[in-house]
């Protein structure tokens, strides 16, 4: 039996997307014997898993808490072999608690690989990701204040790392930096967390360019500084540790006013002593 119609941007409570489809309603991957269908969650205000965008495809991480994650475990093997055994796959992510915005029926549209992950006990293991799209159209775009309220959220999470558990987190990291984007109202670069708290730490309160402590400070007491791309990701710049710099809000708008030679071989300077 075939669920009723639903459109592309509805927003479903968990009750009610679980009578939807007639499946459960807990986890991220759903499977439903009754409508014959597999309801995959993207829910990016757990930190959990680790789902990006790139461009169209999503790469969603397979089933599976702890430890070393199967290829053929449980739904993992149902999405994966979706193409062959009939069983329809819709997505729906989450930005928001409570909210499940349905982006519609998916297909896998490259073979799945393996990346290093943290499991549910903090400890680094290996995960299946699976590279899924839309069978129509493009993804919704979500507003971009949505967006950065999750990653604002993940920034106050990876600030309970000690400094090598932050380290080894952006080792960690499959694609060695290709920062993952999505299309919200404007285009925006799904950046790391660990990498933003890294570049922060390292500064130790002074701008890395104009070498002056950091003009005020935020409500919480942390010095004020904003993180920059030497290298922008808009054009190719990678999201990692030796890319990254704490400036003061006036040197932060220098480099992207006058993009100087000098300022850039100096901040490539300080990225290497650290």
């Amino acid at each position: 039996m075939n669920p009723p119609k639903i459109n592309q941007g509805d927003i479903l409570s968990n009750k009610k997307l679980s009578e939807h489809f007639k499946c459960g309603n807990m986890g991220g991957m759903r499977r439903s014997h009754k409508t014959n269908t597999l309801v995959i969650v993207s829910d990016h205000t757990k930190g959990l898993y680790d789902d990006k965008w790139y461009g169209n495809e999503l790469r969603y991480t397979g089933m599976g808490t702890k430890g070393d994650q199967s290829l053929y475990f449980s739904q993992n093997k149902t999405l994966l072999n979706h193409k062959t055994n009939g069983v329809a796959v819709h997505l729906f992510e989450v930005y928001e608690r409570g909210k499940y915005v349905y982006q519609g029926e998916v297909t896998l549209s490259d073979k799945p690989y393996q990346e290093p992950q943290f499991d549910i006990e903090n400890k680094s293991r290996q995960v299946w990701m699976f590279p899924v799209s839309l069978i129509s159209g493009a993804p919704i775009r979500f507003n971009d204040e949505v967006v950065t309220k999750v990653f604002t959220k993940k920034l106050k999470t990876v600030k309970k790392l000690s400094d090598e558990e932050l380290k080894s987190a952006i080792d960690n990291r499959n694609e060695r930096g290709v920062p993952a984007k999505k299309e919200t109202i404007t285009t925006s670069y799904d950046r790391n967390p660990k990498v933003v708290e890294y570049a922060l730490r390292k500064a130790d309160d002074y701008c890395q360019l104009c070498e002056e402590p950091a003009p005020f400070n935020r409500k919480d007491g942390s010095p004020f500084l904003e993180v920059h791309h030497i290298e922008y990701l808009s054009k190719g710049g990678t999201d990692t540790m030796d890319n990254v710099v704490a400036l003061c809000p006036n040197c932060h708008r220098r480099m992207h006013a006058l993009e100087d030679k000098k300022d850039v071989r100096k901040l490539k300077n300080a990225v290497k002593t650290l």
